[in-house]
């Protein structure tokens, strides 16, 4: 384990050389990061997921960085190139970027005009240039010319072409380059000729300008896409002549030579046609990348709002699948997710049988006792709310409804996980199925689905997939063990999740279920194949086993704290039957925490654990989160007015604003500038996926029949 690394990863995160030479240290040995932010604070001194995960990626980084140096030192060396300048300029290189841009010079390369004349001789001719003769007569090229070199122009053209390369891998030039085109240039953006942007998607890039280093991540890729699509040219403007003044100051030593117009000519063509060009696609380059890296932050944490949004417990929920022509499928769940029934109804046109429709939706409400209706937010979802909300009114029905976000249901009605699930149904009936229980316990169903189907994020089509789903499947890690799950009830798609288990290891404990009957305690998971002993450390603090026979498998205790747990109820006078008990509360209230350190031997961060979990051994995470917004009358644009107050939820978090579910066909916008009085640096420091917030209409067009939203009281 490399100390110097150590060092620059705790400088940079703000956090002890301790804490990441710990946590580094917990990783090698095989501990997942949920099992490390859960059960080792100690060891961490409280370090998160996501500092834990950073600390990670950072150090692999840096291994990968050391690792480069030392080839391209040894490359160099190779070559007899090697000083003390060039093994100072690469120990102090921070990225992989720098470390190839030093290598540069030194690289073996693919064909070029230099490697060519220089195959042709005309390396001493350059040297000659560069030297800066005070004469130089012209017959002195005749000496170069030969069968690949026909005459003097194509002399003088080779000597430059050598010069031009040379000064376009000159480390220094091209770091002036990068940083006037970086913290001075301007991203140019303008229209193509003959595009296709019928929809004029881009045309507030038509004619755009914008320094680099302002340049929100958003319009980044916004940018990207339209020049992909062939509807901008993109380039970057900065300070050509400026740069040029400066390159010619630092290689032409003798303006007065007779080479010295040569060697100008050389700098300018190496810099036009070789470094600007290069240096462009890095800073574009790097752009792009800050800005999938943003997106994919935006991502993620929408994702995590939505998988941990609370579930409607104790509940009949009947899912609505909308749909015009092939009818609305309809399907009523009961509390514990299981299917009681299944319909279809053809409510709108061009059938629109709409008393027979609400007849049956009447009847299944009466008939199963349902206490709410989810809503697919998809095709017809609005006409769909439109309906429930007026055969709720109409026949004073007991039930409120909610809209639910369908993406991804059809990915998993068509997937294997379904098929298996529900045999006898068609596509659309799974869809309603799964719509219903996306409000019954997101977590458990939307974990069915490959995150990146899911739809909470902005340009995610552009982002490099193998890095969104290393991140994507980090976040529904995070979430699953943060709520834990039930490993009597649980899926192997969430089972999988879990720490320490795979699907291997997740199908076993679901083959076992079915084999032996339910599991009773914690220790029985040992005897399940494929679970070791490392598997169990992991996995055992987040797999609950609810009415077994030890009342501490229900809570999030780890086995191992299990004896000093009961150490410390005997100290409290208290017993495992107390767990959750207002007797229970009390005497923690009132208890001396470091006398019970001392008296259990717990670490300060494990005891405090372990007296919530004491309190409150049930408690879900999710519960601090807002429940889904309940409606039982539906919105028309038509009924809004300005400065309108109104209550909504939020569907998606982007760079430039959020967007709310107030009731109407389309999401109404909050754009990032009406958050707050005060200035708000990214929407998510505001506003998460799921909240409920209160807003305002700020603006409406009845034409594209779209609503701008305000969180900032207009009174």
């Amino acid at each position: 384990m490399d100390e110097n690394i150590i060092s620059l990863i705790a400088k940079e995160l703000n956090i002890s050389i301790s804490q990441v030479k710990n946590t580094l240290e917990l990783l090698e040995e095989g501990a997942t990061v949920p099992f490390i932010a859960r059960y080792r604070k100690e060891r961490t001194k409280g370090l998160d997921e996501e500092q834990i995960r950073v600390i990670q990626e950072n150090y692999a980084y840096q291994v990968n960085l050391a690792k480069r140096k030392e080839e391209v030192l040894a490359r160099i060396e190779t070559l007899g190139k090697l000083d003390d300048e060039i093994i100072k300029n690469v120990n102090a290189c921070t990225k992989l970027s720098q470390v190839e841009d030093i290598y540069r010079p030194y690289k073996q390369k693919k064909k070029t005009r230099a490697s060519v004349a220089i195959a042709n001789g005309l390396q001493p001719l350059a040297d000659t240039f560069m030297s800066f003769p005070r004469y130089f007569k012209e017959t002195e090229l005749d000496a170069y010319i030969n069968e690949n070199v026909k005459d003097r122009e194509a002399v003088i053209q080779g000597a430059c072409d050598i010069i031009a390369e040379k000064v376009s891998d000159d480390v220094d030039v091209r770091n002036k380059i990068l940083d006037s085109m970086t913290n001075f240039g301007r991203i140019v953006a303008s229209e193509k000729k003959d595009h296709e942007d019928d929809h004029k998607v881009y045309k507030m890039y038509y004619d755009y300008s914008e320094r680099v280093n302002t340049l929100a991540p958003h319009r980044v890729m916004a940018i990207d896409r339209g020049e992909k699509e062939k509807v901008l040219n993109v380039s970057i403007s900065f300070n050509e002549e400026y740069i040029e003044n400066w390159v010619c100051r630092r290689f032409i030593r003798f303006t007065n030579s007779g080479t010295s117009e040569y060697v100008r000519a050389a700098i300018l063509d190496g810099l036009k046609r070789l470094a600007y060009p290069s240096i462009e696609r890095m800073v574009r380059s790097a752009l792009s990348e800050k800005a999938h890296e943003s997106s994919i932050d935006v991502f993620s944490m929408n994702l995590e709002k939505l998988l941990l949004q609370p579930p409607m417990k104790d509940k009949v929920i009947l899912g609505f699948d909308p749909a015009f022509r092939t009818g609305c499928k309809l399907a009523v769940i009961d509390a514990s997710g299981k299917k009681l029934t299944v319909d279809v109804i053809y409510p709108h046109q061009p059938n629109a049988k709409v008393r027979e429709s609400e007849q049956k939706l009447v009847q299944l409400c009466n008939e199963y006792h349902v206490n709410l209706i989810a809503i697919g937010n998809g095709t017809a979802s609005r006409e769909s709310e439109a309906f429930v909300a007026n055969t709720i009114k109409k026949f004073n029905l007991p039930v409120s409804y909610t809209i639910v976000s369908e993406a991804g249901a059809s990915v998993y009605s068509a997937s294997k996980l379904a098929i298996e699930e529900f045999p006898d149904l068609h596509v659309e009936q799974r869809s309603a199925i799964s719509i219903a229980r996306r409000l019954m316990d997101p977590l458990s169903e939307l974990i069915k689905i490959d995150p990146q189907s899911i739809g909470v994020g902005q340009y995610q089509h552009d982002l490099p997939t193998a890095r969104l789903k290393e991140r994507l499947d980090f976040v529904v890690e995070k979430a699953v063990n943060r709520v834990g799950v039930n490993i009597n009830t649980a899926s192997v798609s969430l089972l999988k999740n879990v720490a320490g288990l795979n699907n291997a290891s997740a199908s076993s404990i679901v083959s076992y279920r079915e084999e032996n009957g339910k599991i009773e305690s914690r220790t029985q998971i040992k005897k399940i194949p494929k679970i070791g002993p490392k598997a169990f450390e992991q996995a055992a603090g987040f797999l609950r086993i609810e009415d077994g026979k030890e009342p501490l498998d229900r809570t999030s205790i780890h086995p191992e704290s299990y004896k000093a747990t009961k150490v410390l109820l005997k100290e409290l006078g208290l017993d495992t039957l107390d767990l959750g008990t207002q007797k229970a509360k009390d005497v923690i209230s009132n208890c001396d925490t470091k006398q019970l350190m001392q008296d259990t031997g717990l670490d300060s961060y494990t005891l405090k654990d372990i007296l919530d979990a004491i309190c409150m051994p049930l408690r879900d995470y999710r519960d601090k989160y807002d429940a889904p917004l309940l409606r039982k009358d539906v919105l028309e644009i038509e009924d809004l007015h300005i400065n309108d107050k109104l209550e909504g939820t939020v569907r998606n978090v982007v760079d430039f604003g959020a967007f709310i579910d107030i009731g109407l066909h389309e999401d109404g916008l909050v754009h990032v500038s009406k958050m707050s009085t005060k200035r708000v640096k990214h929407p998510s420091d505001v506003v998460s996926v799921g909240d409920i917030v209160t807003v305002w209409v700020y603006n409406i067009d009845q034409e594209k029949q779209k609503v701008q939203l305000t969180m900032v009281n207009p009174n």
